[in-house]
C-alpha cells in the first residue's frame, strides 16, 4: 500500500469516526441511559421529549404542555447546530389522543411552513409523568428537505404527508379513515385497506412504492385482529423482503380510528437491502433488518427464543431483555455490526413501573456517555403476568432499534 492511500485511509477513518456525536442541550440531565440527540452523517435523532421544563417543572394545561414538549426537542435540534426547519419526522404520543387536534395550533408555532411527517398515537402511560412525548429526526442539510402534501389522505393535517429528505423518504401515520367520506369503515379488513391505500398513494406521489419501504409501524387497537392486518399486508410484498416492522398495539388513535401506518423508504432501490440472522425463517410480514444505504433499521424483538418451540419463557423484565438484546444483536451481527453502531431506539414497556429495572440491564449494553437516543412508553394498561399452560409467560418489553455503519 503506498502512502498516498494510506493517508487517503486515515483520513477516511477519522472523518467516519467523527461523524458521530452525542448532543447534551446545557443543563440537561436525561432520567435514563440515553442520549437527548445523536448526531451521525447526514442525521440527527431526538429522543423522546417529555414536557417538563429543565428544572422539572410541569406546565399546567395541555397546550402549555406541547408547547414545553416542543421546546425540549428545540434544545436538543439546536444543540446540534441545526433549527426545526431541518426536522424532517416525528412521533407525537398522547396519554389522552382525545386532544390530537389541539396539536395543530402549537405544532404550526415550531413549524410554520414544510411541516414534518409525523404520527400521532395515544399510549397508557410515558416516563417522569409526561402527558405527552415527542421524538424527532432531522436532516442536517436543509436543502435535501422536500414536503409531500395530499388532500385525500387521513395524515395529521398539521404535518406533510411525507418528507423526502435526499435518499429517503419518511411517512406521515396514515389511519384506516375514509378521508373524503370522513368515516371509519365499519369492518377491520376495510379500515386496514383504507390504510394501505391511503399509504400506496402518498407512495406514489414522492414516486415510490412499496418496494422502497424500509421499516413500517403499524399501530393498531382492539378494534383491528392482528391477524387481519398481518394477512393484508403480507399481500404488498415480497415474501422475504419484506420491511423491517415493529407492530405495536396502542390504547387509542386519532379520530377512533383502529389502524394506523407510518414509516421510512429509501429512494434508490439498489441502496436497499434486507437482512436476516439464520436462525429467523423468512416471513410474509417483517424482515429482521433492512438497510436504506448506510443505516440499518431494525424490527422491534422481545424476549422470545427463536427456533423449535420457540416463546417467552423469562418471567422478569430484567431476563426478557437479556434476551431481547441477543435478539438484536443477531440480526447487527449479520449486518456486521454491533450495539456500537445503534443511534436510536424505541422501547415498548408492558409496565412504565419497569422502567429503572429496564434501565439497568439496558446500560450494560452500551458505552456509558454515548448512549443511542431512545423513546420509552407504555402502550397499554399491564398485562396478568402469569405463564401459560405451556410455561410460556406475556411479553414485558419490545426494542427496534436503527443502527448506522
Amino acid at each position: 500500500m503506498s502512502m498516498r492511500v494510506l493517508a487517503f485511509l486515515l483520513v477516511v477513518t477519522a472523518a467516519s469516526a467523527a461523524e458521530r456525536r452525542a448532543i447534551f442541550p446545557p443543563g440537561v440531565k436525561p432520567i435514563g441511559p440515553y442520549s437527548p440527540g445523536i448526531l451521525v452523517g447526514d442525521w440527527l435523532y431526538v429522543s423522546g421529549q417529555g414536557a417538563r421544563t429543565p428544572d422539572g417543572a410541569m406546565p399546567g394545561d395541555f397546550r402549555a404542555q406541547v408547547r414545553q414538549t416542543l421546546e425540549n426537542v428545540r434544545a436538543v435540534v439546536e444543540a446540534a447546530g441545526l433549527s426545526m426547519d431541518h426536522v424532517v419526522y416525528s412521533q407525537i404520543y398522547l396519554e389522552d389522543v382525545r386532544r390530537w387536534e389541539e396539536l395543530g395550533p402549537v405544532w404550526r408555532e415550531f413549524f410554520p411552513h414544510d411541516a414534518p411527517a409525523c404520527a400521532v398515537l395515544g399510549v397508557e402511560r410515558m416516563p417522569g409523568g409526561t402527558p405527552v412525548e415527542i421524538n424527532a429526526v432531522a436532516v442536517r442539510d436543509l436543502a435535501r428537505k422536500k414536503v409531500t402534501l395530499l388532500k385525500d389522505v387521513a395524515v395529521p393535517p398539521f404535518c406533510s404527508a411525507a418528507v423526502d429528505a435526499g435518499d429517503r423518504v419518511f411517512v406521515s401515520g396514515v389511519l384506516g379513515y375514509e378521508a373524503l367520506a370522513a368515516r371509519i369503515p365499519a369492518e377491520p379488513e376495510a379500515q386496514v385497506e383504507t390504510a394501505l391505500n391511503q399509504l400506496g398513494a402518498i407512495l406514489k406521489a414522492a414516486g415510490l412504492d412499496f418496494r422502497h419501504l424500509v421499516f413500517v409501524n403499524p399501530y393498531l387497537t382492539d378494534r383491528v385482529p392482528m391477524e387481519t392486518m398481518n394477512r393484508l399486508y403480507a399481500r404488498r410484498f415480497e415474501f422475504g423482503n419484506t420491511p423491517a416492522r415493529a407492530t405495536i398495539r396502542v390504547k387509542a388513535l386519532p379520530a377512533g380510528a383502529g389502524i394506523e401506518f407510518t414509516g421510512v423508504a429509501v429512494k434508490d432501490l439498489t441502496r436497499r437491502r434486507a437482512v436476516r440472522p439464520k436462525n429467523m425463517a423468512p416471513s410474509a410480514t417483517a424482515s429482521p433488518c433492512v438497510f436504506a444505504a448506510d443505516t440499518l433499521y431494525c424490527s422491534a424483538k422481545s424476549g422470545f427464543i427463536p427456533g423449535p418451540r420457540s416463546g417467552i419463557y423469562a418471567s422478569t423484565v430484567e431476563h426478557q431483555l437479556r434476551q431481547t438484546m441477543r435478539n438484536l444483536l443477531d440480526g447487527l451481527e449479520e449486518a456486521e455490526l454491533d450495539f456500537s453502531h445503534v443511534v436510536a431506539t424505541n422501547v415498548y414497556l408492558d409496565d412504565i413501573a419497569d422502567f429503572e429495572r429496564m434501565n439497568r440491564v439496558y446500560a450494560q449494553y452500551f458505552t456509558p456517555g454515548a448512549f443511542p437516543t431512545r423513546t420509552t412508553v407504555q402502550p397499554l394498561p399491564p398485562v396478568e403476568r402469569k405463564p401459560d399452560a405451556e410455561d410460556r409467560w406475556p411479553m414485558l418489553e419490545q426494542i427496534s432499534l436503527i443502527a448506522v455503519k
